[in-house]
């Protein structure tokens, strides 16, 4: 295998403040890793649910001006919460902030919080992921349209682990799909994904495959990167966002990738 092994670490903007936040991502550059991720949500995830949360596109915005070398994204944007021509915007300007160092995480959205609390509606889970689907050709279209353009074809991340419908979108649209699991799961989910992009026309050697390794030590990384995971994702949470597993993981890949 050839697939060059990278390393993100999703820094998750719950329970901690700004400038700890930005601390944070500064070291995870100075410490290796590849990409830096968010999230897109309103409320803490985990912890006291309501603890001290903050933005996922300003916050973007920001580590595209403290940040030099790594790319940014959010893992993932939910595409409820935003009209899609206007995201195609945010994400053309943080691609232009960071000059070119922008992934655009997509996601159909899940958490009913943010949606009742923001006045979203919160629909099913078919109607969300019908709404991203069309949202898929809305977002290409104003991309193609914006002045100044992206300075590159910005990647798009899908996360989500639905056989059916998400990595249906995935191996039509995607330049990275990103889940949740073992090296048991990441081979099943990675068969399925490469059905569907032979059923989209395209190389499924195309779309880099993510997953969490959140609580797993670098030991398992053979393993996932057997099952043809080539990207390894660390969540980091607030308010210290101890990255004391993070330099193991970076070791490895520089093994694997040497």
């Amino acid at each position: 295998m050839n697939r060059k092994i990278r390393v993100a670490a999703q820094i998750q903007p719950q329970h901690g403040e700004y400038r700890a936040l930005r601390a944070a991502a500064v070291r995870a550059e100075d410490l290796g890793v590849d990409i830096i991720y968010n999230w897109d949500h309103f409320y803490p995830l985990y912890g006291p649910p309501d603890g001290a949360h903050l933005e996922c596109w300003t916050v973007l915005g920001a580590w595209a001006e403290v940040t030099d070398r790594v790319e940014i994204g959010s893992l993932v944007t939910c595409y409820s919460y935003r009209n899609a021509h206007l995201l195609a915007d945010m994400a053309r300007t943080v691609d232009n902030i960071s000059e070119g160092r922008l992934i655009l995480g997509l996601g159909s959205g899940w958490f009913e919080r943010d949606y009742t609390e923001y006045e979203y509606p919160f629909g099913t889970a078919g109607s969300r992921l019908r709404d991203f689907e069309a949202g898929m050709h809305r977002i290409k279209y104003r991309l193609r349209r914006l002045n100044p353009p992206p300075t590159r074809e910005i990647p798009i991340l899908i996360g989500g682990m639905g056989e059916k419908h998400t990595l249906r979108i995935a191996g039509r649209y995607a330049d990275i799909w990103h889940g949740f699991g073992d090296a048991e799961v990441a081979r099943r989910k990675n068969r399925i994904l490469d059905d569907w992009c032979r059923a989209a026309g395209r190389d499924p050697a195309e779309v880099e495959r993510s997953m969490d390794v959140t609580g797993a030590d670098a030991d398992s990384g053979d393993e996932l990167y057997e099952a043809g995971v080539s990207q390894i994702t660390l969540g980091i949470s607030g308010p210290d966002w101890d990255m004391a597993g993070v330099p193991d993981w970076v070791a490895w890949r520089d093994e694997k990738n040497s």
